[in-house]
């Protein structure tokens, strides 16, 4: 298998044994941590929503939701973008609307066939900004190799909004005999990331504050549609696959533990964070780990596939950094704990909320 730092032995302290009191968070009101992606998003979920909508196929809780439909196996998902800014280094909002949706259905192992579009603008916005953030709506699509083909469109009264808001859902069909979901996770499960992690939100951040970090940090945004088609070419056996975006890499790799009641342990110096996401993490007080991507998978795959799979994702161009940064095991069910540069252990806590709200 591919080179990979060695597993945890059994002589280190069991991390299910910790604990540490969470704060309270007794909320009468919205806040902005409800829409992280983190235990304020779950806890809205499941609390509010889930009890509302109750049935079967929302309760599996993944990006997408697949179903059969007149005998074919579809997979539709429904995703909303209030990023800010509305540009930013690598993309827009509109390319966001495109690849988000995608690559929530690529999570699936769904190829996406059609997409829908609606913008919610604020009166007193520029039609040319609204012109280009279109432009950048087709272009992704045309790229994702998707069309647009419905629509709707909102004014607010100024002050109500923020130029532009867009929600897009999608749907794809899913080949026969792939199951990908994350209580599929298994002990012996190796991890993959499908590149370098954290650009996403700090090239938001680099523009919504003014920050220079000395070189420019472009958003990783893109389709993964052809990424995942070209892993399931070499096998069907995908277990998980999970796109990190709000909360990043740990978020998803919490939800996938939790569902699946398995523990994952992260070998944090094989995580790819490029040298100026790791500086301007550093500079801003945030970790890596949890700053969102845009264009980046995580598989939970069989060892015996990782070097066929590796090879796989590496000749694709959204997967040339593909790496193994852990494993999953039956030990600390529903927790993720990292082996640290020095050697030790700690336990990767899920977020409460997210450390860059406004993110996508």
């Amino acid at each position: 298998m591919a080179d990979s730092p060695a597993p945890l032995t059994p002589l280190l302290p069991d991390p299910s044994e910790w604990s540490c009191p969470a704060p309270l968070r007794d909320r009468s009101v919205v806040v902005l941590g409800h829409g992280g992606g983190g235990a304020l998003s779950a806890e809205l979920m499941a609390d509010i929503f889930a009890p509302a909508y109750g049935n079967e196929i929302l309760g599996r809780l993944t990006d997408s939701a697949t179903v059969d439909l007149g005998g074919a196996r579809l997979a539709f998902s429904t995703d909303s973008h209030v990023v800010r800014p509305l540009f930013f280094p690598g993309g827009c909002i509109g390319d966001l609307a495109v690849n988000g949706t995608v690559n929530d259905l690529a999570m699936s192992g769904a190829q996406a066939a059609f997409l829908s579009c609606a913008f919610i603008l604020e009166e007193g916005t520029e039609l040319a900004v609204v012109e280009r953030v279109a432009q950048a709506v087709g272009a992704a699509a045309r790229a994702a190799g998707v069309s647009v083909v419905t629509g709707d469109t909102k004014v607010v009264d100024a002050g109500h909004g923020d130029g532009v808001f867009i929600a897009s859902s999608g749907i794809g069909l899913v080949q026969r005999g792939v199951d990908i979901r994350p209580q599929r996770a298994r002990p012996g499960d190796v991890v993959i990331v499908s590149g370098p992690i954290g650009l996403h939100g700090v090239a938001v951040l680099s523009v919504r504050e003014g920050l220079e970090f000395g070189v420019e940090i472009a958003s990783d945004t893109a389709p993964l549609g052809g990424l995942v088609a070209a892993m399931l070419a070499v096998t069907p056996e995908l277990h998980v696959l999970r796109d990190p975006t709000r909360g990043g890499v740990a978020t998803a790799l919490h939800e996938i533990a939790t569902a699946s009641g398995t523990g994952v342990v992260l070998w944090e110096q094989a995580v790819p964070v490029p040298e100026p996401v790791a500086n301007a993490c550093g500079f801003l007080g945030l970790d890596p780990l949890y700053v969102a991507n845009e264009g980046r998978l995580l598989a939970f795959v069989p060892p015996e596939h990782t070097d066929a799979l590796l090879d796989a994702m590496r000749a694709h161009p959204q997967g040339t950094g593909a790496t193994v940064i852990g494993e999953c095991v039956a030990g600390h069910p529903g927790m993720v704990v990292a082996r640290t540069r020095l050697g030790g252990t700690r336990v990767v806590d899920p977020p409460l909320g997210e450390q860059l709200p406004r993110i996508c």
